[in-house]
Order: structure tokens, then sequence, then C-alpha cells
């Protein structure tokens, strides 16, 4: 009960704080940055996906058709996800 109240608080706070941000610095400005920092995350996630199939298909190279069609797979949907965090925020500038 106690810990439910205070992750409400926690919650609440942040949400005060997000606000407090997104007035002094204008929501056309938290937009762009929440889009900057999705592509960001994008290109991480992509770069730590390829390298982990390099890394799979130098220790097993005859796997490396079935790691390659994963990692397709993978990275497109990590861009489709990334595509609709920019698109979210961009329209959250308009």
């Amino acid at each position: 009960m106690f810990n439910s109240i205070l992750a409400q608080a926690d919650t609440t706070v942040a949400l005060e704080t997000v606000s407090q941000a997104t007035a002094l610095i204008g929501p056309k400005a938290g937009a762009a940055i929440g889009a900057g920092i999705v592509a960001i995350g994008a290109g991480l996630g992509i770069g730590k996906l390829a390298a982990s199939a390099m890394e799979g298909i130098a220790r097993q190279p005859e796997a490396g058709d079935n790691i390659k069609g994963a990692m397709i797979v993978a990275a497109a949907l990590i861009e489709g996800v990334s595509l609709f965090g920019v698109v979210v925020c961009l329209l959250a500038a308009l």
C-alpha cells in the first residue's frame, strides 16, 4: 500500500517536472528533443543488434543466414517503433 502511494507521488512529481520544463522551453522544442532522443535510441539499438549479429556469425558461420534473417526482422521492428515515436513527437509540436 505504502509503495503504491510513493509510486503515485513520484509519478505526480515527474509529471509536474515535465510540464514545468515544457512551459520553460516550449512544446516545439520539447517535441524536437523527444524526436532526437528517439533517433538516438534507435541508432544505439540497431548498432547493438548488428554488433551482436556479426559476433554470432563470426562464432558460428553456418548459422549466418538464420542470424541475418532474424537481424533484418528485428531491425525493421526497431525502425518501425522509432518512426512511430518521431511522428508522435512531431504531432505533439503542432
